[in-house]
């Protein structure tokens, strides 16, 4: 009876959402205000027993890592950003994160980068190297605006257009691919386990 119950609820709420094809409506809102309710509800409680707990309270009250009372409270001032007055005191937090998330630059750098031209860099052993290495080169060539597309040198830009352009429709495509699985599932759901074809 409570697995039949389950299906009917998320039958109902699966067919709620899919109703924005058709247009806004209280069923689709009381749906996505449903998720995002019950994600923070479920996610506010996981992040305090899997961070705060481990990495303030226990170090700071039981191992006396005092030290770590300093991010403790920048963490904290995040929180102030609710608040007309007090608003102020969230950047500090947020100029260190920023920092932070620049220091992660040199290693975007190395990964994005230095690997890629270090792969272009190795002995042409068959035709996949050379293949990395005119890709490498010709978009490095297409994104070098000081010298017009024109002649050989354009040529050589359109080969790196082709290049990205193939690499953005891969992406593309994963992403699409990924998203068009999710609905497969949801439409077997609904067909199988709500509507019960093909028992």
């Amino acid at each position: 009876m409570i697995e039949t119950i389950g299906i009917w609820v998320a039958a109902f709420l699966t067919l709620s959402i899919f109703s924005f094809l058709y247009k806004d409506n209280p069923f689709y809102k009381f749906a996505e205000h449903l998720y995002i309710g019950v994600s923070m509800g479920y996610g506010i409680p996981l992040m305090y027993k899997l961070s705060f707990i481990p990495f303030v309270y226990k170090p700071i009250f039981k191992m006396h890592e005092f030290i770590l009372i300093i991010p403790a409270l920048m963490g904290i001032m995040f929180w102030f950003r609710f608040s007309r007055k007090w608003g102020w005191m969230a950047r500090y937090p947020m100029v260190f994160f920023m920092g932070i998330a620049g220091m992660g630059v040199p290693l975007s750098m190395h990964a994005s980068v230095l690997v890629q031209m270090r792969s272009a860099m190795l002995p042409w052993e068959n035709f996949n190297i050379f293949l990395i290495f005119l890709g490498t080169i010709t978009i490095l060539m297409y994104f070098y605006f000081s010298k017009a597309h024109t002649g050989l040198y354009g040529k050589f830009t359109k080969i790196g257009i082709w290049y990205m352009m193939i690499g953005f429709g891969a992406s593309f495509g994963y992403t699409v691919m990924a998203r068009i699985s999710l609905l497969i599932g949801r439409i077997q759901f609904l067909m199988y386990d709500w509507l019960g074809f093909g028992h």
